[in-house]
């Protein structure tokens, strides 16, 4: 596995217009690929793919994106621009956890967690996963398994619930780690949520062979759902899409592109050897 993971944001087909907004909201973004059914952009040295794929499934506030901000000006003018037309679900401003601090969801219904605490690292926004309702004791669990099935991983800070929130001793409220140089956040509530983890959300782990396919399908996969497409969902409910790093550039072959969709369409997990037969 030679490339990062990467978050998937599904949307009913209105992906390439989200993706022109985030990259005239974040500094320094800019789209590296868009077709009718992809757009790929990178923000906050972030590599993030739009889908559009209809009206199945929805984003949730169960995986939002924490954007650490430089100062005051940066948080503000963010929290202007992404709550236009979206909506509050935490104002701007001083919490006991950050001096300056806020979440909103945007119009697209993507939600966004602002910081103005900086992080010692180019990926300035870090996706974060909400476990609610009868998942809130579980981040350490899924944080040890998520390190265990990905090379290169470090824990990166713990913050354990208070004392009298009476939810165990250990119990995580937060956690920071890196899987293979990508940062993810995961945090719990211990408030009832009418959500949960959903395939609006997904993580995109691209792989560079068969053995690589093999392992992280049979992994992830285990104690969760296997869907078509490489989609699964795991043992937690969290979406990731296990694809050929190769799947691109056979798709954008002239002669074999359609052969190949065809094919992966009739799959579960992929199959390269076939993909490249097509």
């Amino acid at each position: 596995m030679s490339k990062p993971i990467y978050p998937c944001i599904w949307f009913n087909n209105n992906a390439q217009e989200a993706a022109a907004f985030y990259c005239e909201t974040f500094t320094n973004a800019s789209i590296l690929e868009s077709n009718p059914i992809v757009t790929r952009f990178k923000a906050g040295g972030l590599l993030f793919m739009l889908l559009n794929g209809g009206p199945q499934y929805k984003t949730t506030p169960a995986v939002s994106y924490f954007v650490y901000c430089n100062g005051e000006t940066e948080i503000n003018r963010l929290y202007d621009l992404l709550k236009e037309g979206g909506s509050i679900v935490m104002p701007l401003g001083k919490y006991d956890w950050s001096p300056r601090y806020a979440w909103v969801q945007d119009r697209f219904g993507v939600n966004w967690q602002l910081d103005v605490e900086e992080i010692n690292n180019e990926q300035k926004i870090v996706p974060n996963l909400l476990f609610v309702n009868e998942k809130s004791r579980s981040i350490r669990a899924a944080r040890e398994f998520y390190m265990k099935t990905f090379a290169n991983s470090m824990q990166l800070m713990d913050m354990p619930y208070p004392f009298e929130a009476a939810m165990g001793e250990g119990t995580l409220l937060f956690a920071q780690f890196k899987l293979n140089g990508f940062i993810m956040n995961a945090m719990s509530s211990t408030l009832q949520h009418d959500y949960d983890f959903s395939p609006g959300n997904s993580f995109v782990v691209e792989c560079d062979d068969q053995k690589e396919i093999d392992y992280f399908w049979e992994t992830l996969g285990a104690g969760g759902r296997y869907d078509m497409c490489g989609w699964l969902a795991d043992q937690y409910g969290v979406s990731w899409q296990i694809v050929p790093s190769i799947l691109a550039q056979l798709m954008q072959d002239p002669e074999k592109g359609p052969r190949v969709i065809q094919a992966f369409l009739k799959m579960q997990k992929f199959d390269i050897q076939a993909l490249k037969d097509a």
